[in-house]
């Protein structure tokens, strides 16, 4: 039958059953220990990286909350959203201000000239392809307009190269036909669009739009701003312009009431972010050192149990932590009741210990958290060596384990080609004592065939 190897003919021994036990044999050793130290380092390879993306995310968190100034204590409200909204940021104070919006700043809006034949009209009839330069202010935005190319082709290259710099196109169809109208994110006086080039497209246009400046006025002083952002008005303090003041029927525009002011639930809220962005390293790092013992008593060891460079980590974090910070009365986050757990190490916050500290020490949470000795720059500056890329401690360590993978496989090339080569030689040798075997089975036969016809001549005589 079709692939049946029958081995030992001659000796009727199994012989690729020995030669298969053979080689199975001296590889098992090796093998075994090829397998358990990939085992380990591919394991361990990825906790150190799942603990490398849980050390970024907490870094950039810090970040985050250093810019944001989170820990102020101070939130911005606005008597009336429809108007503007308010966000205090860092260097914010506390105060109030009376603002009325008397226009908001728009962008420039163009428009071409109509084509009959609507959005699939020929704008390049020509044989060879054309320009139109988008100008606005100095930048010029090249599109190349290809011989056959229609209107909508036109909008389409514009939106698909320059969306992501605010630019837009749009097609705009009545019984005359249809033009495409452009305008910008980029709004504010001198952001004027115009065209510019040899498509076609530039001719006959029409401004639909003349950009302008946001006009308001700030505690009865007349201001400008080329956005509807504003972020320089008010030290710390950002306007997002939203609709100009409601003006009363032959009265004057009502002012809207911007108010920055301490806030117990903003500042629990930032508290609480820490915590959380706090805890998911550590629910990280307690994921991958985690030691399990099962139902018949076998106890298995996270991939990083007892990982000296895990634990420095950790360790310095913590102390960080623990440490006093701020030059208020509290010093501390456990006297504003931000507990720890001491088996799984997680913070908590006791709400009914941190209003009561807050209520009369709120600017103390400040002064352990911002500066330059702040808990938030402590603890970025305290795993500054472990999250450092290529040269930090966890990725010093992923190249090692990437070497040391790279290192057992070169083995386990080795250890294939050594097993193949001596599975051949065994092959062989068996091989030859098989046949050998069947040249002695078949002599003794024939000896036996002599004797046998002597014997029988013996009788007859």
């Amino acid at each position: 039958m079709a692939g049946t190897t029958v081995s030992g003919i001659g000796s009727n021994i199994d012989t690729q059953s020995i030669v298969a036990s053979l080689v199975a044999a001296e590889r098992a050793p090796k093998q075994t220990q090829i397998n358990n130290q990939t085992l380990k380092a591919t394991t361990s390879l990825s906790s150190i990286g799942k603990i490398q993306a849980a050390l970024d995310a907490f870094r950039g968190a810090l970040d985050n909350m250093k810019t944001a100034s989170s820990f102020s204590g101070l939130s911005g409200s606005s008597a009336d959203e429809k108007v503007a909204t308010v966000t205090a940021g860092n260097g914010a104070a506390a105060g109030s201000f009376a603002l009325t919006v008397t226009q908001l700043a728009t962008a420039s809006k163009i428009s071409s000239k109509v084509f009959a034949g609507g959005a699939s009209s020929v704008v390049n009839a020509g044989a060879s392809a054309t320009t139109l330069n988008i100008k606005q202010g100095t930048n010029t935005f090249a599109v190349s307009v290809p011989a056959g190319a229609t209107l909508q082709q036109v909008r389409d290259s514009i939106n698909s190269q320059y969306a992501n710099q605010g630019l837009s196109a749009n097609i705009l169809t009545d019984a005359n036909g249809s033009r495409m109208v452009l305008t910008s994110t980029t709004t504010g006086v001198g952001s004027d669009l115009t065209l510019t080039g040899d498509s076609g497209l530039e001719t006959g246009t029409s401004v639909l739009a003349a950009p302008q400046n946001a006009l308001y006025t700030l505690d009865g002083l007349a201001m400008e701003s080329k956005t509807n952002t504003i972020a320089d008005a008010v030290s710390g303090v950002t306007l997002k312009l939203v609709g100009a003041s409601v003006v009363p029927s032959g009265g004057t525009a009502t002012p809207t009431t911007i108010t920055v002011a301490a806030s117990s639930t903003a500042l629990k809220s930032s508290v609480k972010g820490f915590v959380d962005t706090y805890n998911a390293l550590i629910k990280a790092a307690n994921a991958e050192t985690q030691v399990t013992t099962s139902a018949d008593g076998t106890v298995t060891s996270g991939a990083l149990t007892g990982d000296a460079s895990l634990r420095s980590m950790l360790s310095a974090v913590r102390t960080e932590l623990n440490a006093m910070s701020g030059t208020g009365q509290l010093k501390a986050l456990s006297q504003f009741g931000v507990q720890t757990d001491q088996k799984t190490g997680l913070l908590s916050v006791n709400d009914k210990l941190f209003d009561a500290a807050a209520l009369t020490n709120a600017a103390d949470i400040n002064g352990i958290f911002a500066g330059d000795n702040g808990l938030l720059a402590r603890m970025k500056s305290a795993t500054d060596s472990f999250a450092v890329s290529k040269t930090g401690v966890f990725a010093a360590r992923s190249a090692s384990l990437s070497e040391s993978l790279t290192d057992l496989k070169k083995q386990q090339d080795t250890l294939d080609a050594r097993m193949a080569s001596l599975q051949t030689s065994l092959s062989a040798k068996y091989t030859a004592m098989d046949s050998l075997v069947a040249k002695l089975r078949a002599q003794g036969d024939s000896i036996m065939a002599t004797l046998n016809a002597l014997n029988k001549s013996s009788e007859d005589d």
